[in-house]
């Protein structure tokens, strides 16, 4: 997906946090010596010079030498033009040369992990990568390192951790106004192959489009309880739970699977990857749901009567309120040039999703984090919860310390609780949409914590002191990443039920 994490093969594993600690690194470290050492070591061995000789070179004792060969000494800088000199290179070729082949990158990430204040904690011996030691072994013991690194950040992956991937996240997606052309075009081929004319996608054309990748569908009463649907690569069969039951629908849920192989995605090895994949997995399930072409013509033609509406749009297309919602979002700004936002936010007055392109000022935690933040009271996304009328859709002008916006929301309750889903556009886009007219107004000053974090004076001067509520805690916040490959799912609880399906 154009702009989400790349793919295990286009970048180098890189374990939660690691790019602030190699920022925090730059600023404290200005020679990498492992590295330093390795260059000078391959130099020298390629000119066949031993340590005397080289020390006879550059006026220094091959003790001296041996200490920076092993990455254990920083030489000094006049020390520095004196082996670049010696080798026939410039100092800036001999610092910043990348590893000259292979087998000496190896021992570079070899030392490294070696050094690492998490490997010293196992207490376990540290392994010479000398000239004695083969490269599969080297191959084997670097492989051993990344996999330990990979398992210990999935055990230990924070909530900020989690909200920092969110947010960068959705920076990708702002950046690109929420439209990924790469995966349009990946659905309008799909849809090609099924001869898909116009208005919703039927059930019938969606296990056409299983068929044509080559899937077989089966529908069982065992799925794992911690999955909505399993693929088995090795058979190409998809399971899936009797149709009708769950709170989800199961045209989605086997796009959702179908999108995955389509989107060749592999193991998730970062949260951040992990979230890419699922969002890129999402968009493409939306995409053939609700594809483009009709729907872009649809909200155009609605466009012309200044009639948008979000319930219409998943009327036509026989989807949810939020599925509409958030397909909204993917086409509004690229094709009908509305700048728009979205939230999802639980009745307790909690953000459990949002996106924004409109300059809407949604509450965030430090690190940016908007998910988990409490939305102010005077929001449509708030106030909907006390409107009598659950039927219609409820609208609002809402005048905010980044301008004035008209949103339009509704409530549904899933599993999890009671959620409103609303979608808002700046005052001056109001024009385009049926809900315009409405006379409920309010008026937000947050940030401002007199607006609605702090109680009303009168309430605070009688019950300040006097109370202590018992927090209901948000688990989805607080609690650690889920161990596994796949965040939340049961692995072996998976391969349980794949060994008893594949059985002839």
């Amino acid at each position: 997906m154009t702009n989400l994490p790349p793919r295990p093969s286009e970048a180098p594993h890189r374990p939660w946090g690691a790019a602030e600690a190699a920022e925090l690194a730059a600023d404290d470290v200005s020679v990498d010596l492992i590295s330093l050492g390795k260059q000078i070591r391959h130099l020298r061995k390629q000119r066949e010079m031993s340590l005397d000789d080289l020390g006879a070179a550059v006026g220094a004792a091959p003790s001296q030498l041996s200490l920076i060969e092993n990455g254990k000494k920083e030489p000094k800088l006049s020390m520095l033009r004196a082996l670049a000199k010696a080798f026939g290179v410039s100092s800036d070729e001999l610092l910043g040369a990348e590893p000259p082949n292979r087998r000496v990158a190896l021992e570079i990430e070899l030392e490294r992990a070696q050094r690492s204040s998490q490997y010293r904690s196992l207490g376990l011996p540290s392994v010479k990568p000398s000239s004695r030691i083969p490269t599969e072994a080297l191959e084997a013991l670097v492989g051993l390192h990344r996999e330990v690194d990979r398992q210990v950040n999935l055990h230990t992956a924070t909530p900020e951790e989690a909200r920092r991937a969110n947010t960068e996240l959705r920076r990708r997606m702002r950046d690109k106004d929420n439209y990924f052309a790469d995966i349009e075009a990946e659905a309008r081929t799909l849809l090609g192959k099924v001869d898909y004319a116009g208005g919703p996608l039927s059930q019938h054309q969606i296990a056409d489009l299983a068929a044509h990748l080559r899937f077989t569908l089966h529908h069982v009463d065992d799925l794992p309880h911690s999955t909505r649907s399993v693929t088995d690569l090795k058979h190409r069969r998809i399971y899936l739970t009797q149709v009708g039951t769950g709170s989800h629908d199961p045209r989605t849920v086997l796009l959702q699977a179908l999108a995955s192989y389509v989107l060749e995605h592999e193991v998730p090895r970062t949260y951040l990857e992990f979230l890419g994949q699922r969002v890129s997995t999402n968009y493409l399930a939306a995409a053939l749901l609700i594809p483009e072409s009709s729907a872009v013509a649809f909200l155009r033609s609605a466009m012309a009567d200044k009639e948008v509406a979000v319930e219409d749009l998943r009327d036509n297309f026989a989807v949810s309120y939020e599925a509409a919602a958030h397909r909204f979002t993917n086409l509004a700004t690229h094709h009908l040039g509305i700048r728009t936002h979205f939230q999802k936010v639980h009745k307790s007055g909690i953000i459990f999703k949002a996106y924004e392109n409109d300059d809407v000022a949604f509450p965030a935690d430090p690190t940016g984090a908007i998910e988990g933040q409490p939305i102010c009271r005077y929001w449509t996304s708030r106030q909907v919860f006390d409107v009598p009328d659950k039927f219609n859709a409820f609208n609002q002008y809402t005048d905010t310390a980044t301008g004035t916006y008209w949103c339009t929301a509704r409530t549904e309750r899933s599993a999890d609780g009671l959620f409103s889903l609303s979608i808002g556009v700046p005052y001056e886009s109001a024009k385009w949409f049926r809900g315009k007219e409405t006379k409920a107004r309010s008026v937000s000053r947050c940030p401002d914590p007199d607006c609605c974090r702090n109680p009303p004076r009168n309430l605070a001067k009688t019950w300040a002191g006097q109370v202590w509520p018992t927090a209901r805690a948000a688990s989805s916040q607080l609690a650690a990443m889920p161990l596994g490959s796949f965040p939340g799912v049961d692995e072996t609880e998976v391969y349980q039920f794949l060994e008893r399906h594949s059985r002839p």
